[in-house]
């Protein structure tokens, strides 16, 4: 399993590198779960990866705009990042889902075809009002995007755990490793939940709050020593 970490700066991407992150995940937490950062951000912290680790962008956890949507992920995909992720935040049904979805799929692989297509759910989804996490797996399976991930929309507490439990979470990741997909989990997951989350088959683990100070994942700063810790314990744990 590898891990994911998401800096909202070069300050702190240069932390994850010299913690042994294996994917840097650029967002900004001050805009929500999945919230999008600056394109110059990113390219800065591109500057600071080293080539053999990869680089994901997220894009927002996004209303039905099916066209901005697209849009904002060809932007991602312009930059040269290895994964562009968008989480379907307002889509109310399982069409709208495949409409964002395919839309963004389409768009990325018109501009750089190396870049993977990372969409997220909500396990939280019904305090939402979004769509299920069954449905956004229907819908990156037909959309033919890469990675599954399921997240928490709602950063108040809880974790991705309080909503789903580990043998659904299995379920829906051996569902998703059939049709050729990998899984991703975030949603204020540390180490406490890595166990679990590696007996689910879970491919990434993305975090953010484990990894900073405090525990803080929009007023803290990612810290390498948490997630060098982090890492160690995903390596030592069967």
């Amino acid at each position: 399993m590898r891990l994911l970490v998401s800096p909202r700066n070069r300050a702190e991407a240069v932390e994850a590198v010299q913690g042994g992150a294996d994917i840097i995940d650029v967002k900004n937490p001050d805009e929500g779960s999945l919230g999008a950062n600056y394109p110059w951000v990113i390219s800065e912290i591109q500057g600071v990866v080293p080539a053999a680790r990869e680089v994901s962008a997220a894009v927002g956890d996004f209303p039905y705009l099916p066209g901005t949507a697209s849009l904002a992920a060809r932007g991602a995909a312009s930059l040269g990042v290895n994964y562009v992720k968008i989480g379907l935040y307002g889509a109310k049904n399982f069409s709208q889902g495949l409409d964002i979805a395919s839309s963004v799929v389409k768009s990325v692989r018109g501009c750089n075809t190396d870049a993977k297509v990372v969409v997220a759910g909500y396990a939280d989804y019904e305090l939402i009002d979004s769509i299920s996490p069954k449905d956004v797996l229907r819908a990156s399976v037909k959309a033919g995007a890469d990675v599954y991930m399921l997240d928490t929309a709602l950063k108040d507490g809880r974790n991705l755990f309080d909503h789903l439990s580990c043998g659904d979470l299995a379920g829906l990741a051996g569902v998703a490793h059939e049709r050729g997909l990998l899984v991703a989990v975030g949603g204020s997951l540390d180490g406490a939940d890595v166990k679990a989350i590696l007996d689910a088959g879970i491919d990434i683990l993305g975090v953010r709050g484990a990894v900073c100070s405090r525990g803080d994942r929009v007023d803290g700063s990612i810290r390498r020593e948490r997630v060098a810790a982090l890492k160690e314990l995903i390596e030592n744990t069967g």
